[in-house]
This record gives structure tokens, sequence and C-alpha cells, in this order.
């Protein structure tokens, strides 16, 4: 609906000033939840923004070792460049440690009201942050762990960010058996593999084969790389697929390019078999049908690459994609060298912030996606983690930021901000749902040029349809005084 959008956008902008107005440009990003079906709508909604959406070039058919790929820009560097960056640690701070742009009092004064809104349920935390300086200028229950939903996605891609670097690539491969008999293909981890990447794949493969003077194969493939249970523990779902290592398009069976779906049972046979009739088609008969077995213990004859890990956070955070958040968490799990399973996975996230010197205590991370009930994170560690992504020093980090949703305008958060204006377009942040859990933490931009970083957590709430709202309005309240 223009008219709206349009009334919001001229909101925004009037609240963001000439003194945002290239600040604001750096910041970049986009969404949700994936994690109820009644979000559907919103999964289905357009999702541009961030700084690296744009679709890569294809990686070459066999690098040795990927291109690089450029790291992002840089995150309003220019706001206070003398004062340290961090994240406090210790326990919440009172609302008069800093002033975010109202009186040393005010925030305090305007946030209360709004955390204690009856939408929220009866279990709320809150952090406030000033990013430039690290302090925690409003605090609620800052350091108490409580189930994050999809909000915990920030977590998990910080870890991966810092676990293997922006520039890391998932590849998947195949290779021959000595005699040339069988060729496998293995996966590495990467849901975003599609049909057009796989079919280069196969044809790089059949031109390997063929100067060996093979054109008859029977195909193995290979899922050895995770291990532990592959369906979640909320069982079979449309907001997410088995985890496996080989999967095509996270094994969607509708042409939908994010939100819930309709899933493959078996994401890594279908990827076999789709190999399968594409290594046919370049003149390789492959006979039999594909079957699971172990990888050659010799060179690849082909592979192809992911796109850089910084672009995979970010359409993470933008979609609020399920599937790839899994991936990212096995992902550190392997750098880790710990088994790339749930629990793995959740054992290297957490000693990966731990790490980053980021507050740990009292989590857990029972999935990398916000799916599971039984996630814990604080209020404190997600502001902790926003504050570190701005850090200049961190520039790997910083997809977390230029994944994030705009409000009102981008992913999950494109229909929010309805009823808080001042917040559109200037609040950027990553959303969670599950029933009875909402909630929002990200980053807003205030009049005097200062990066806050935020966190709200709410627990219990009666309805999506009420909670929403009340964190709209938390955090539209922090971009300025004259929006209460």
């Amino acid at each position: 609906m223009p008219e709206p959008r349009t009334w919001q956008l001229t909101a925004g902008s009037a609240a963001l000033g000439l003194a945002l107005a290239a600040a604001a440009v750096t910041l970049a990003g986009p969404w949700d939840s994936g994690q109820r079906t009644a979000e559907r709508a919103r999964a289905a909604a357009p999702a541009a923004g961030g700084t690296r959406h744009a679709p890569p070039p294809p990686a070459p058919a066999a690098p040795h070792r990927p291109a690089p790929a450029p790291s992002a820009p840089g995150v309003l560097a220019a706001l206070n460049p003398a004062a340290p960056a961090g994240p406090s640690t210790g326990p919440s701070a009172g609302p008069a440690d800093a002033d975010p742009g109202k009186g040393p009092a005010d925030l305090a004064a305007v946030l209360g009201p709004l955390l204690a809104d009856p939408g929220l349920g009866p279990l709320r935390t809150a952090s406030v942050v000033d990013t430039a300086t690290g302090k925690q200028l409003y605090g609620e229950g800052a350091t108490t762990p409580m189930t994050p939903a999809s909000t915990v996605k920030i977590a998990t891609a910080a870890a991966a960010l810092s676990a293997l670097g922006p520039d890391h690539r998932i590849p998947t491969t195949t290779t021959a058996a000595p005699d040339g008999k069988t060729v496998t293909l293995t996966g590495g981890g990467d849901p975003t593999l599609d049909d057009t990447r796989l079919k280069a794949l196969a044809t790089d493969t059949a031109r390997a084969l063929r100067a060996r003077g093979h054109t008859s194969v029977r195909l193995a493939y290979d899922t050895g790389l995770y291990t532990g249970p592959a369906v979640h523990p909320i069982g079979p779902n449309e907001n997410i697929a088995p985890v496996t290592a080989l999967m095509t398009r996270a094994g969607r069976l509708d042409t939908s390019p994010s939100g819930p779906a309709p899933r493959s049972a078996d994401p890594a046979r279908d990827t076999a078999t789709a190999f399968a009739a594409h290594l046919t088609r370049a003149g390789v008969t492959v006979t039999g049908d594909p079957a699971p077995g172990p990888t050659p213990k010799a060179a690849p004859l082909a592979r192809t690459h992911s796109a850089p890990l910084a672009d995979l956070v970010e359409r993470t955070l933008t979609h609020s994609d399920n599937d790839l958040a899994e991936a990212l968490a096995r992902q550190t799990a392997l750098a880790h060298k710990l088994p790339a399973s749930f629990d793995g996975a959740g054992k290297a996230v957490r000693a990966e912030l731990a790490r980053l010197g980021l507050p740990v205590t009292g989590t857990r991370f029972a999935d990398g996606s916000g799916l599971d009930r039984n996630d814990r994170v604080s209020a404190a560690l997600l502001t902790g983690l926003l504050t570190r992504a701005a850090d200049p020093a961190r520039p790997a980090l910083r997809p977390l930021l230029t994944g994030l949703p705009v409000g009102g305008f981008t992913g999950t958060l494109a229909d929010r901000f309805d009823t808080a204006p001042a917040g559109a377009g200037l609040v950027r942040a990553k959303t969670g749902t599950l029933t009875g859990v909402n909630t929002l933490a990200g980053t807003v931009a205030t009049p005097d040029g200062r990066l806050l970083a935020f966190a709200f957590l709410a627990g219990r709430t009666p309805s999506p349809y009420q909670a929403q709202p009340a964190l709209d309005r938390l955090s539209a309240a922090l971009t300025g005084p004259d929006h209460p």
C-alpha cells in the first residue's frame, strides 16, 4: 500500500535529519522468522538489502583456493572514533550511565513504561548499549538468559564469522575411485547449492572423466561430514529441511526462495539423483541408482563453492534462513574440530563467543536457528555481539549489521512499525517469533550520530499481534527525543 509506506518514509526521514544522512546509508539489511506458518506471507515478501545480496559470480570450476571476497564497507566508523569499542559484560547498568540523545534519566522514563506493555507478557528483559563506548545505557534483567527464538541467529552468525572469516566458502566436490568406475558426490554443508551450480559441477565432472577415458560410472553420495540426528528436534517441519551436508535449495519442493515451504524427506538422495541426470546429459552414463558411500582418498575431479560466508550470513539474517543458520553452526563446529551435529555445533558456538570475551553464562545453543525452545541467551549477549560488529577493529563481523532487516521496508520488518512510524527506516533489527516468544535485537542511529545496539526479549506473550507492536515502539523510542 503506497500511501502508508510513503507516510512512514516521510516520518522516518524527518526524524533522521541531515546528521544521519551519511550514517544511515552505511547500514542496510533485511528479515525473520520462517518459524511460524502464520508468517508465510512475510516469508514471501521481497527481501532486498544488505551490502552483498547481488548474485555472486560463478565460482571457478576447480580452484585450489577460492578468491577472497571484498570486505564489507565500514560501518559508522566516524562515530566517536577515539572512544574504545567493546560491550560491557558486567551487571545491568542504570539508565543514567550515558545519554543516547535524551536526558540522563529520560531513557529509563521512556523505555520503562513501554517495556511494561501487557502485550509483552510477564517475562521481559532489555539491554541498550552505546556501541562507541560499550556502555550499557539501559538494562532490565539484561543478563538473564531467555528463549531468544530467531534472534539467536545473530549469535550463530557471529560465531561462524569469527571462527572462519568472511571469505570462507563451503565446497561441494566430486571424486573418482582409483579404478574410475565410481564417482562420489560429497556434500560440504552448503544448503544454497542450486540446480545451476549442480549442473555446472556435473559438466566439469564429465569433462574430467572423459579425459581419463571413462564414460560410464556408478554414483555414490557422501553426507558423512555431518553426524547425529538429521531431523530437527521440532520434527519434520516446513520451516527446516533435514539437516544434511548435501542438499539443493535447502530441500525445497517448490520455487520459493525463502520462508516456509514443503521439504524433501531426503534432500541428499534427491540431490544425487538430479546430479546423475545432469551427468548423463553431459555425456557420462550413470549405471544403477545413486547410493550412499564414502569419498575416495584422492584429489577431487571438480568442485563448486558457495558464496562467501559474509554473503551467507547476510542471507541468514535477511531471510531468517533456518537451514543456513544450522549450516553456519556446523561450519563453526568443524572449525573447532567438534562433531558437526546439533550438540557439537552448540558447544562450538558457545566456545567461539566466549573467545570473543562475550557474556555466555547461562547460555545454551540447542540449535543454530532458534527453532528450539531450549535455546537461552541474554539481552546483554545480543547487544554485546552487535557492539562487537560495530567496532571498526572487527570488520569481519560487519555482516551482522549489514544483514539486519530495515524497519518498515524490508524482510520481516517490512510490515512493521505502522504503530511506531518513527522507527521506519531507522531501526534495523533481527526479529524472533515462536508461540509465546517475541524478540527484537538490532541497531538504531540517533539524530546526534550515535549508533545504539538494543535487545528486547519477551516470554509468555499473549499474541504476536500485541507483542510485535510493543517491541516496535520500544525500538522506535530510541530514534530521538521527539519520538517517545
